[in-house]
């Protein structure tokens, strides 16, 4: 039995960005072409074979615990990116604002893909999908230093729609326009007795 299928949604690539310096901020500098490397995206701070450990893992190691970087994207759907525009009172929602990595439109509930799905553009490149992305703070002052009065909504909005993290499986370009397939994992839900 195959690990994965291929899916009856594709996506198209609506947005890339890189956050070229985390230390200057959150926010993605827009890119129309970028080339996805095993450490991440080309340039992007949040690259790397490994990473530290953020608040998000406590619960397994202390903060700053060198650990495999399953975060090297953040991905988010140009659906449910409108929905959170809406949500906090715009018209529309800068991805860059948020520190995406790339947007994709036309798979429904995208935030909640089963973790271990892949999209895969026509070149090969491949990018693993890891764990939904949850709301913090930071896009929110991002939001907020752009459209006053529009920011502090964000964490609340963002709930359950914020997109995914991932890395990159195979090595290739990514470009706005691609089309990238949907695998799923065919492994079954979990439930336990």
């Amino acid at each position: 039995m195959p690990a994965l299928q291929k899916a009856d949604f594709t996506a198209t690539v609506t947005w890339l960005g890189r956050v070229a310096d985390r230390g200057a901020g959150l926010r993605s500098e827009p890119l129309t072409e970028v080339t996805a490397h095993l450490t991440g995206l080309d340039g992007e701070a949040h690259g790397g074979l490994t990473r530290a450990a953020c608040s998000r893992f406590t619960m397994l190691y202390p903060k700053g615990t060198e650990v495999r970087n399953t975060r090297q994207l953040s991905i988010l759907s140009a659906e449910e990116l409108a929905v959170i525009a809406g949500k906090i009172g715009l018209d529309a929602l800068d991805p860059g604002l948020l520190g995406a990595s790339m947007v994709v439109a036309d798979i429904p509930d995208f935030s909640h893909l089963p973790v271990g799905s892949r999209l895969k553009s026509a070149a090969g490149t491949v990018i693993a999908v890891d764990l939904e992305n949850g709301p913090c703070d930071f896009p929110g002052q991002e939001i907020e230093a752009a459209a006053p009065g529009h920011g502090k909504g964000f964490r609340a909005a963002a709930e359950g729609i914020r997109g995914v993290t991932g890395w990159v499986e195979r090595a290739g370009p990514l470009a706005v326009g691609d089309v990238l397939e949907l695998y799923l994992p065919t492994q079954p839900a979990w439930r336990p007795a």
